[in-house]
Parts: structure tokens; C-alpha cells; sequence
């Protein structure tokens, strides 16, 4: 399966976007505090920036029907929307699969 090149740029940018602004505006770590960006918070931001992608290939096919765009620019967007989105279940069942992993561990 191959990866959008602009969703990952995405990805990537919003990772050191976050990291940057904590290092920048974060309190210095105390003993025991985790040092590094909040997990939640990236995806959060990687889930915000697959729903913009959805949005923004909707607004491309809006503007197609009303005579604004080149059906090449409708099937890129899409396409990228679609990528974006088989990125997103692959992940979800990654995690789902780890969890249940997690969880047939002896304790």
C-alpha cells in the first residue's frame, strides 16, 4: 500500500510543529514527567488533518459541479482523500491489533 506523499508531509509537519511549540512554550520536565510530545495530541492533530483532507476534496467536487474546477483537480483531491483514508483504517487496525495483543498477555 503506498502512502500520500502530501498526507505524510502533513503528518510530519504537524509532528514538528508540535514539538517544536512544546519545547518552546512547555514547562521544563520534572522527574518522572514524560520529555516528549503528548500522544493523544498527535493523533488528535493526524485525525484533524485526515478530516481537513476529506473537507477539502468535498469542496473540490462542489466547485466541479459548479463549473469552478477541472475534473483533473476532483480526482486528485479524491485520491488523496481515499489514500488518506486507508491510511487512517490501516492504522486503527494496528492499534486494535496491538491492544488485543496487550490484552493475551499473562500478567
Amino acid at each position: 500500500m503506498a502512502i500520500d506523499p502530501a498526507s505524510a508531509a502533513s503528518a510530519y509537519a504537524n509532528a514538528a510543529r508540535h514539538q517544536s511549540a512544546t519545547e518552546i512554550g512547555g514547562s521544563p520536565p520534572t522527574a518522572g514527567s514524560p520529555t516528549g510530545p503528548n500522544f493523544a495530541d498527535f493523533v488528535q492533530d493526524a485525525l484533524s488533518a485526515a478530516v481537513d483532507t476529506g473537507h477539502q476534496a468535498e469542496q473540490v467536487a462542489v466547485d466541479a459541479a459548479a463549473g469552478e474546477a477541472d475534473i483533473v483537480d476532483v480526482v486528485t483531491a479524491i485520491s488523496a482523500a481515499e489514500m488518506t483514508l486507508e491510511t487512517v483504517v490501516s492504522v486503527r487496525d494496528r492499534m486494535v491489533s496491538a491492544y488485543q495483543e496487550i490484552m493475551r498477555m499473562p500478567i
